[in-house]
């Protein structure tokens, strides 16, 4: 089992491909599937899981198909119609990212239906339980592999880049609900896994402790968001951050977490919420 680096855009520790038993979870973008290629020394995987569909975790997905037809690909139930046609997904990303989008991510190609199978939480494949953990996206799984008791958690146990103790929970728009990543986090704690594999960025040995961490991020990420317009809570994030860190870890935080993306999605948050609740 091994982490590899694919040095995104050309920097460290911001988005790491795990790779066990022969398969990939979260290959990445496909702006750096170079990387990717050149540490697998041309073999192919066997399978690449995705916890979800979001660029920086699965943008390669077709481009990796194209290149090894028989290649099977793991997603979520909700992700999976926009694996096999991501027109809807570019649109989505096209808004947020506008003409950067390309030179962050890449191509995103389809990935044709007969190579996906799409999980709904609760399955077993290759060695790895599933578990439907939304919250950070409607269309999140986690897995566990049962063997080394290592659960690959995608985005919910949140990012913290070593050497740092500074834990940064992804909210970008659309799909942030506090409550219901609340309820994931519970779902990875009872697991009692022995570490977490974090995309951004690494193994995690203490889970209980950083999950409990996390957890109290979350709220206070989101009750800052309601409390602070869009420009103060950016502005407030990035000097938090850049107070708690050495300037070196803080541009691998902000690549793997753009500041600027952060408000939108838990003010969206506070906005269904408020919807929901209403008279």
């Amino acid at each position: 089992m091994r982490v590899i680096d694919v040095m995104h855009l050309g920097r460290p520790h911001v988005i790491g491909c795990w790779e066990v038993d022969g398969v990939l979870v979260d290959p990445g973008p496909e702006s750096s599937l170079p990387t990717l290629l050149e540490a697998l020394d041309g073999e192919q995987p066997r399978a690449v899981l995705l916890t979800h569909i979001h660029l920086d975790h699965a943008a390669a997905t077709g481009a990796m198909v194209e290149r090894w037809p028989g290649m099977p690909v793991y997603v979520h139930e909700r992700g999976a119609p926009h694996l096999i046609d991501p027109a809807k997904l570019l649109n989505s990303a096209g808004r947020l990212y506008g003409d950067k989008l390309e030179y962050l991510w890449g191509r995103i190609l389809p990935v044709p239906a007969e190579n996906v199978t799409a999980l709904a939480g609760g399955e077993t494949v290759l060695g790895m339980r599933v578990a439907y953990t939304p919250g950070h996206a409607s269309h999140h799984v986690c897995y566990l592999h049962e063997e080394s008791g290592t659960a690959f958690v995608g985005d919910v146990a949140a990012c913290k880049i070593p050497p740092t103790d500074l834990v940064v929970p992804p909210t970008p728009p659309p799909d942030i609900d506090v409550e219901l990543w609340e309820a994931s986090l519970d779902l990875l704690e009872g697991w009692n896994p022995q570490r977490l594999a974090l995309t951004h960025w690494g193994p995690v040995d203490n889970p209980a402790e950083h999950l409990a961490i996390v957890r109290a991020r979350l709220r206070e990420e989101a009750e800052l968001a309601r409390q602070m317009d869009e420009k103060t809570y950016e502005a407030d994030l990035r000097r938090r951050i850049t107070e708690a860190v050495d300037p070196e870890i803080v541009a691998e935080i902000l690549q793997a977490v753009p500041s600027a993306y952060q408000w939108s999605g838990l003010d969206r948050y506070w906005r269904k919420k408020a919807e929901r609740e209403a008279p």
